[in-house]
């Protein structure tokens, strides 16, 4: 990891008030799927990186939590979705992370292998749909290709416009999570 791991100790006020919202809100109250405060008290993932800039990292928090907690996306969407980008972006960490959240969602062994390796279908098409989408919006994102209106059409009729928008947002979430991840060099916590 390029940036230190941040103790309780070492954490200015913003910081520290920031701490206190991941860990406060749905993420830190709910099922804990994953690790989110190693040994020595410092945040895992995309979380000790956002400590580092806490003016981004609430807002950059606050986003990711609304996608997790207040969207639409049933949990095996949202987790299929991120998975799907997961793997697209050969995050690790998300990958690691959103195959236990997956799990708990009810994805199966075959599923979480087929989302990893990118050849996921599903007989549901609104699950299809996403799957679908999200790897276009990944494997899209700076060729400069537009989705045209047959394109989109067939998208919104698939999943409904609210359920789009929630996607869009969520692919460019976790892409801005795993390319931070990548920056900064964080892997999958030592269990």
């Amino acid at each position: 990891m390029r940036l230190p791991d941040l103790t309780p100790a070492e954490l200015g006020d913003a910081q520290r008030a920031l701490r206190e919202q991941i860990l406060g809100g749905p993420r830190g109250d709910g099922p804990q799927h994953f690790p989110l405060v190693q040994e020595d008290g410092s945040l895992t993932g995309p979380f000790g990186v956002m400590l580092h800039e806490p003016a981004l990292g609430a807002p950059l928090q606050e986003l990711g939590s609304a996608i997790r907690y207040a969207t639409g996306l049933s949990a095996r969407t949202r987790e299929i979705a991120i998975l799907a980008v997961a793997s697209a972006t050969g995050s690790t960490f998300e990958a690691y992370a959103h195959e236990r959240v997956g799990r708990a969602a009810g994805l199966t062994e075959d599923e979480l292998a087929a989302l990893a390796d990118g050849s996921f279908t599903s007989a549901d098409p609104h699950e299809h749909a996403a799957h679908e989408l999200c790897r276009r919006l990944v494997a899209d994102a700076g060729t400069g290709a537009r989705m045209d209106d047959q394109t989109y059409g067939a998208y919104a009729a698939a999943l409904g416009t609210t359920t789009l928008t929630e996607l869009v947002v969520l692919v460019g979430y976790y892409r801005t999570l795993a390319q931070l991840l990548d920056v900064f060099d964080v892997g999958v916590p030592e269990e």
